[in-house]
């Protein structure tokens, strides 16, 4: 167990934890999370004993091996397979100790330990990991310095992921990996057998793949069972009860200051206006949670174009004329919500920048309309920004027209104070830069928005109410995103990018996570495509008939992944299921069962929400 006791710390004069105790069982898997400079990462600082605490203790059992992926990417010629067989340093002096030790008795020694620690196994788990998180066979024996920043995050993630500690630390570990290796790294979390720590504000990460939430707030730690909907549903019902008592405490504070106020004064009164003052000065302030300000995108109404938006006919795209993408062929209509998928470094962003008209074609065709006005959010762009310049001045040079108060007030909305607003943009978080480029896009007015990974630094009111402006929004939307409860929410038409091919994935995201888990992204039947364009999550935007639609639609999807699930429980009740040369299959039924029983608890939640949803309209 991970035990913090009565801790302290302060960042110039400030405190970010005072008096904070909590603990994190042996064992659990645990999210971190809490409002924007909360102190989630500087918590991990402080359990590495990286920064010392200004008083309390944390308790970390003794000789833990604490795994934590570093900020620095390794960049040197060894390569990525020795790299993380490196990582764990026990087995690679064993196995040195091996080379050198003269006594057999010593050597029986190595050679038994090696084993207990499935040493003889190594190459074959740590080749797993690199695969699971993106990486092929041919790309193991290539040095680390060979690959970008991204990808050599990745290396560092599997090399803390290979060394198996017993505390694995991770902070926003999807922020550099693409959806495919987001699904991966959730179904490894959810197996992993020691004691985990996320720091998270993927949504989809924190309901998969922990079974507890430590909340930090109000620099204190307070922790909770269960995933993050869990957390979020008893943190609001707490929330409720707190802001009940202190209505209650605030109508008695006032009624005893009346008292006091009108017999203070009085002799005969003042023995009982005394006794008040006593009762008034023991009553302890109740306090609320500071509501951090949630930024509110508003996106203009965009030109009524006929379909189609954008024809791609027989079009090739690269650069320095080496073809990326060939041979596309595509139609994107006005109100077109699409996510792209396929593993980083397949052309999503090439195909991104060809809609954006950042990229010329090599061959081939694209129309769309003249007038058309096109957003683009990209990360690299957050480089582009002026490092010097404030918020403000960005948006007063793009709104030359635009009158300061309006200015500020656009600023406001997306989350900016008056103070965040005239600092230096290189002096912003990540988290604010993004929040900025976002608004640059806003204002735009586009009647194609094109969002590669908009998420990366936005926590999870932001994104919830980014979630909320695009389900408002009327134009066409091309979207890139790791994140699986962004792309549930906001697509309809999913494109994979594979093998220098673009085609459409005739399933949902549900078939694809499922496929990606199998290790086989293919094309499956397509089956309720209205739903995603129906579905609109925290909107006020319901009807009566489109949510009855929506609830058939879930009824359906349920007794479809009831059935398939029967399926499979009658064939593993087949005699010759569980014979030696079936192995394999045994595997992949068990996967599957997994999978459907995950979607069938999904579909039922859903059912519920919207039954509930129906007779609120009734």
């Amino acid at each position: 167990m991970i035990n913090f006791k009565n801790i302290y710390f302060s960042i110039g004069g400030v405190p970010l934890f005072e008096n904070a105790s909590g603990f994190v069982p042996t064992g659990h898997k645990v999210g971190i999370v809490g409002r924007n400079g909360a102190g989630k990462t500087t918590l991990f600082k402080l359990i590495l004993n990286e920064i010392i605490l200004d008083g309390g203790v944390i308790e970390v059992p003794k000789n833990y091996k604490i795994g934590y992926v570093s900020q620095e990417a390794p960049s040197t010629e060894v390569t990525l397979l020795d790299t993380v067989l490196k990582s764990d340093i026990e087995r690679s002096q064993l196995l040195y100790n091996a080379q050198i030790e003269k006594d057999p008795n010593k050597i029986a020694e190595i050679h038994t330990r090696l084993s207990d620690i499935n040493a003889y196994s190594a190459e074959a788990r740590a080749s797993s990991i690199l695969n699971g998180l993106g990486f092929s066979k041919d790309d193991l024996i290539k040095p680390c310095s060979s690959f970008s920043g991204g990808w050599r995050m990745r290396v560092a993630l599997a090399s803390v992921l290979f060394s198996n500690p017993e505390l694995l630390l991770l902070d926003e570990p999807t922020n550099y990996l693409d959806f495919e290796g987001s699904v991966w790294l959730e179904n490894y979390l959810q197996k992993f057998k020691n004691t985990a720590l996320v720091i998270s504000h993927d949504r989809n990460l924190l309901n998969k793949s922990v079974t507890s939430i430590l909340h930090l707030s109000q620099k204190k730690l307070v922790f909770y069972s269960g995933n993050y909907d869990f957390f979020d549903k008893e943190r609001r019902l707490k929330l409720d009860q707190v802001k009940s008592q202190k209505n209650k405490q605030d109508a008695q504070r006032a009624h005893l200051e009346s008292f006091i106020n009108r017999f203070k004064a009085k002799a005969s009164k003042a023995k009982q206006a005394q006794s008040r003052i006593k009762i008034l000065e023991k009553m302890k302030p109740i306090v609320i949670e500071e509501n951090q300000k949630i930024p509110t995108f508003k996106f203009d109404i965009v030109t009524k174009f006929s379909p189609p938006l954008v024809t791609i006919d027989q079009a090739t795209v690269g650069y320095n004329d080496v073809p990326i993408l060939k041979n596309i062929n595509l139609s994107i209509d006005p109100d077109d919500r699409i996510g792209l998928l396929g593993v980083n470094g397949e052309g999503k962003s090439t195909f991104s920048k060809l809609l954006a008209k950042k990229l010329n074609l090599m061959k081939g065709k694209l129309n769309s309309p003249q007038k058309m006005k096109i957003g683009y959010f990209a990360q690299h762009q957050l480089d582009e920004l002026r490092p010097n310049e404030t918020p403000f001045q960005h948006l007063f040079t793009k709104l030359d027209k635009e009158i300061p108060s309006k200015i500020r007030a656009k600023l406001g909305s997306a989350g900016f104070t008056q103070d965040t607003m005239d600092i230096e943009v290189k002096r912003l978080s990540g988290g604010q830069k993004a929040r900025l480029l976002l608004l640059l896009v806003v204002i735009e007015k586009p009647d194609l928005l094109i969002l590669d990974e908009p998420t990366n630094h936005l926590d999870i009111e932001s994104r919830e109410s980014l979630i909320m402006a695009l389900n408002d929004y009327k134009g066409s939307l091309i979207l890139v995103s790791h994140d699986a409860f962004l792309v549930e929410r906001l697509v309809d038409r999913l494109i994979i990018i594979k093998d220098g091919n673009v085609s459409e994935f005739s399933g949902d995201i549900y078939e694809y996570r499922k496929l990606v888990l199998n290790n086989n992204p293919i094309k499956a039947k397509q089956k309720y495509k209205s739903e995603k364009k129906l579905y609109q999550v925290k909107t006020k935007t319901y009807n009566n008939k489109d949510l009855k639609k929506l609830l058939k639609i879930c009824e359906n999807k349920i007794t479809d992944y009831e059935n398939q699930k029967s399926n499979l429980e009658n064939e593993m009740l087949l005699e010759n299921f569980y014979e030696a040369n079936n192995q394999k299959r045994i595997h992949e039924v068990n996967i599957e069962l997994k999978s459907l029983i995950n979607l069938i608890t999904e579909e039922e939640k859903k059912w519920e929400e919207l039954a509930v949803k129906i007779e609120k309209l009734n």
